[in-house]
């Protein structure tokens, strides 16, 4: 049934009748009985609306015309009852509509949700979060917005109407056929407008992503915008925005607006013409005045549910910009897609080696045939300057990304033959930014291992130094972290990160400067967990100061995507190389530094 209106009703060059069959095929058959329910409602409000038009006759002919006084306690109990079940027929379908619409709405945000947590990184470099927020808000209460739609005009609207016409054809089919006679006009004007409509729909979400972008950048960077005076330029941005949603939801109620006096006009010209004929037709031909006022009544009904139909294109295209967006992302290829079925990695010793590698994000070669091996065990260190194609390294070993060319093997074994889940549980990350969950400390820590004891933890956190500021907060490892952390210092996230590291207990770990942004104090406190964590695992370390990787059993020389040199520190050193001048230039500034700062002092 439902295909059948929608190919008939809503067609379009742009493909909202697959839309609309999708949504429904999706979700109408979850919830066909509670539907079923509510149009059992609608066809009782719609029955009683055509008796409260067809009693006319009585009313004007048995009560003004016969003065039946008996018809009159009749009809007026007739009345009250007709009314009353219309009322209640009405609440008992909206009722149902929103408990189907409110379960909607969740089911759509958790297969989002879930989808976009198996989306690859690459999805979430190019998308902002203003675009996701939009859509789990935007674009599911878009989808539930078309099945009301849909529903209600096929089922009130559609029904009413039906009774109604089939009240003014029992009465005078000639009045009928004149009444008819708005419709064409009406569709043709109505679909003038849906196009418009379309369009500035889609510029209203995209600025709408920006105020939530906005918004987001204000409260994660307020001390940024406090410090260098930015208020001003975040409130003309969010200006512009805001006067830009405003101005494109105005135009759109316009265009809506539109068929009121559309609707307006035609159906008083009809009206009037319809008073004209009957009312002649009453006065000087003799026909029955109650069938005429029926028929006025059954008209006068039918008018507000016929307007909602001329609306209904309008309304829908409206909604079916997001229905698309919501779809678009629903459909997007996932990351683990193709591995989910294959064998889970193994790893052994933990040996890493990449043979020829070639990547790109899409401009510039990030790795140009990268050669270089970790050993199993062994501390290696990735150094070069910025661009080299450091955090690169890591983001393959991890499949954040996959390789144009070449091969990553760990212990022989080629990592693309495995699926995701099995490569990313035998390797541990600690970044330079940490990053924690609003949950409490054990939460986070347990991220490493969910399945893990509390005394696991509390061995993780005391491995990582970390156990004692813990025990110091307000409710321990039930306090909550802040989102981001962000009511921790940044050496005590780093030594979260290493405990939730440590939990895992995987036999690869990635050091990604891991203690470049911290003072002296929490520096040694982290140095002193990382020496722990390291202990009997294959290690990559990404380090810009190179003190911190003297002791690295070997340190690979990066530049633009090749590896250029390798070997310990002091092997390196003594070649003269590119490492070398690293190591003097960087070492060279630092000691100046110290000097002023001695002179200062």
């Amino acid at each position: 049934m439902f295909d059948a209106i929608s190919k008939k009703l809503f067609a379009d060059d742009e493909g909202a009748p697959s839309l609309i069959r999708r949504l429904l095929r999706e979700n109408f058959g979850q919830y066909k009985f509670q539907y079923m329910i509510a149009f059992a409602f609608m066809l009782v409000a719609a029955a009683a609306g055509a008796g409260s038009a067809a009693i006319m006759k009585n009313v004007i002919n048995q009560v003004f015309i016969d003065r039946n006084i008996t018809m009159v306690y009749m009809i007026s109990g007739a009345v009250m009852t007709i009314f009353l079940t219309k009322g209640l027929a009405t609440y008992g379908q909206t009722v149902v509509l929103s408990k189907i619409g409110n379960s909607i709405v969740a089911k759509l945000q958790r297969d989002m949700f879930e989808k976009v947590t198996r989306l690859g990184v690459k999805y979430f470099d190019h998308t902002t979060f203003g675009d996701l927020a939009t859509r789990f808000s935007h674009n599911t209460g878009a989808a539930r917005g078309v099945m009301d739609l849909i529903v209600l005009s096929a089922g009130r609207d559609v029904m009413s109407v039906i009774g109604l016409v089939g009240v003014m054809i029992w009465q005078n089919p000639l009045l009928s056929l004149i009444s008819m006679m708005i419709m064409p006009p009406a569709v043709y004007a109505v679909s003038k407008l849906v196009r418009r409509v379309k369009k500035i729909a889609k510029s209203q979400f995209v600025s709408q992503t920006l105020i939530l972008s906005l918004v987001k950048e204000m409260a994660l960077g307020i001390r940024v915008v406090k410090s260098f005076n930015y208020e001003g330029n975040m409130h003309n941005a969010m200006e512009g925005a805001v006067s830009s949603v405003e101005q494109q939801s105005n135009k759109i109620a316009k265009l809506k607006a539109r068929t009121s006096p559309l609707m307006e006009t035609l159906g008083g010209i009809a009206i009037a013409i319809i008073i004209l004929y009957g009312g002649y037709s009453v006065i000087a031909l003799g026909q029955d005045p109650g069938a005429f006022f029926a028929f006025i009544t059954a008209l006068l009904l039918a008018y507000e549910p016929i307007k909602r139909l001329a609306r209904l294109q309008v309304n829908l295209n409206t909604q079916l910009v997001g229905v698309r967006l919501m779809y678009e992302l629903l459909d997007m290829p996932e990351e683990n897609q193709e591995s989910s079925d294959k064998p889970n990695l193994v790893v052994s010793k933990g040996r890493i080696e990449f043979k020829n590698v070639e990547f790109d994000y899409g401009e510039t070669k990030a790795l140009n045939g990268l050669e270089l091996v970790a050993k199993a065990g062994d501390v290696t260190a990735l150094v070069g300057a910025s661009g080299a194609g450091k955090s690169t390294v890591f983001s393959l070993i991890e499949r954040f990304y996959e390789i144009d060319n070449g091969a990553i093997l760990i212990d022989g074994q080629d990592i693309r033959d495995f699926n995701m889940e099995s490569l990313r549980s035998n390797i541990a990350i600690v970044t330079q930014d940490t990053f924690l969950f609003d949950r409490t400390i054990k939460e986070n820590i347990l991220i490493g291992r969910p399945d893990a004891t509390d005394e696991e933890v509390i061995e993780a956190a005391k491995n990582a130094n970390a156990h004692e500021f813990i025990e110091k907060m307000e409710k321990g490892y039930d306090s909550k972290a802040g989102e981001g952390g962000t009511r921790l210092s940044g050496g005590q996230r780093q030594r979260l990160a290493i405990a939730r590291a440590m939990l895992s207990n995987a036999p690869i770990l990635l050091l990604d400067e891991a203690t470049s942004a911290l003072d002296a104090e929490s520096e040694s406190k982290v140095q002193t967990a990382l020496a722990r964590l390291m202990k009997g695992r294959t290690t990559l370390v990404i380090a810009h100061r190179l003190a911190t990787v003297r002791d690295a059993d070997t340190i690979h020389v990066l530049s633009h995507g090749k590896l250029l040199e390798s070997g310990t520190h002091n092997q390196l050193y003594e070649m003269d190389g590119y490492y070398r001048h690293l190591c003097e230039l960087q070492f060279t500034n630092t000691k100046e530094e110290t000097q002023e700062d001695s002179s200062e002092a």
